[in-house]
């Protein structure tokens, strides 16, 4: 590949990442919006440090249904960004539109209904992921690991504020 040539690569794929926390218009051909949450389809994704597999793989993720957030878009190529804020390319076949969301901050206790008050169903560790299953005014329902139960949203990475998840 020309210096020219990985020069425009370069330029066409920065144009497309949206600035932090914006949303941006679909792309051409494509309903989806973005930002958006997806979930990762496979046990094994390659990370890649630009959009094609002339890039090199800059991290391998090993956990099926983690949920990541699509950034940007460049062909079938998908700019991700995981909870922890490593961002990185991946093709749009290893993702998945099912919803899952990772416990995020401390020990949380998944509860039987959605108030504060509500009895343990189960207490969560954080990193673990679960189907996410529904959201609602402050809470999310989950299914994590078969115990089904709510969690605030705020206790969760990956949903947004306000998101209605049905």
């Amino acid at each position: 590949m020309t210096a020219r040539r990985f020069a425009a690569l370069v330029a066409a794929a920065l144009a497309l990442a949206p600035a932090a926390g914006s949303a941006q218009a679909p792309a051409k051909g494509d309903s989806l919006p973005l930002p958006r949450f997806v979930s990762l389809r496979s046990e094994e994704v390659n990370l890649r440090a630009g959009p094609g597999v002339r890039y090199p793989v800059e991290w391998v993720f090993k956990r099926r249904h983690l949920p990541v957030e699509v950034l940007a878009e460049f062909e079938q190529w998908r700019k991700i960004r995981d909870s922890a804020g490593t961002e990185g390319w991946v093709h749009q076949s290893m993702l998945s539109g099912r919803r899952y969301a990772v416990v995020a901050g401390e020990i949380r206790t998944l509860r039987r209904n959605p108030e504060a008050a509500a009895g343990a169903v189960a207490r969560l560790e954080p990193g673990v992921v679960g189907q996410l299953l529904e959201c609602r005014d402050e809470w999310c329902r989950l299914d994590a690991g078969g115990f089904r139960g709510w969690l605030a949203r705020g206790e969760i990475w990956g949903v947004y504020p306000g998101e209605a998840v049905k």
